[in-house]
């Protein structure tokens, strides 16, 4: 499907290691993708972000069993027109970046489908937050203080650096083909607070021990990052620190179904 300029977009659908995720058998359903959150199934309202941004054109899901879309009656126009289209995702995140990508047309927005609380406001952000920089690749994030004024419970840990502590959005560009050496970076989930030995293959050592305890700014560890690549990767910060609150636990779900209540027309018009 032609984007006419626009950019493309990869919705991270799959199950992580062929498990079936704890709120995805809370909610008895197959997928985590599935989890209802303020009455519609998780994966839809990341769909209807993207559909409703101008900036994108098609849009893929990562996801074993395409038959998980067909299902949801509210994907169907989107999948009948070929605007969504479903691609087989594989046993690691890195894998299905590739394997999605084949045959997408860049540049290419990458986000979860825990992504819940994402806006066609946002999406918009990052893409010009990208081309103002003029990245290669980039990942989202926001600030401590976006993400607390946005709800106080949103998110709990924080990358800390000397310029002030951020939280990663799940959400990352990449302008071109070439630009998926950094598909490495989704690796294990990206967790690099959880997780943070992952990251000594990709991004070397000394590089860690910085990023661990904050040595430095933000730009500055891109920085380092990009000359350790050969290519530009910008740090993208999103104004809406809602976006760092994906839905991982019964705490972030409970997080963000309050807040995708009170961004309902019904809310807003109750104000």
């Amino acid at each position: 499907m032609p984007t006419d300029g626009r950019t493309s977009a990869l919705v991270l659908a799959g199950k992580r290691d062929g498990a079936t995720d704890p709120l995805a058998q809370a909610a008895s359903v197959t997928h985590k993708c599935l989890v209802p959150v303020a009455g519609q199934p998780m994966l839809v309202h990341v769909i209807d972000a993207l559909a409703a941004s101008e900036r994108i054109g098609q849009i893929r899901v990562a996801i074993e069993d395409p038959a998980v879309l067909q299902g949801l009656p509210q994907l169907r126009g989107l999948i009948a027109t070929g605007r969504l289209m479903p691609v087989a995702a594989q046993p690691n995140l890195v894998d299905s970046v590739l394997t999605a990508a084949q045959g997408a047309a860049f540049p290419l927005l990458i986000t979860t489908a825990d992504n819940v609380l994402l806006t066609p406001e946002t999406v918009g952000e990052m893409i010009e937050g990208c081309k103002a920089q003029g990245a290669d690749a980039a990942v989202a994030f926001t600030r401590r203080d976006f993400v607390l004024a946005a709800h106080p419970q949103g998110q709990r840990k924080f990358y800390r650096f000397a310029c002030d502590s951020y939280s990663n959005c799940n959400t990352y560009w990449l302008k071109n083909a070439a630009a998926l050496t950094a598909a490495e970076t989704f690796r294990s989930g990206g967790q690099f607070v959880k997780h943070p030995a992952r990251i000594i293959g990709a991004f070397g050592l000394l590089n860690l021990i910085r990023f661990r305890f904050g040595i430095g700014t933000l730009a500055d560890t891109f920085a380092r990052f990009s000359r350790r690549f050969r290519m530009t990767i910008a740090p993208v910060i999103l104004s809406d620190g809602a976006t760092a609150i994906d839905v991982d636990n019964e705490r972030s779900h409970g997080v963000a179904s309050q807040l995708l209540e009170q961004r309902s027309p019904l809310a807003q018009a109750a104000e």
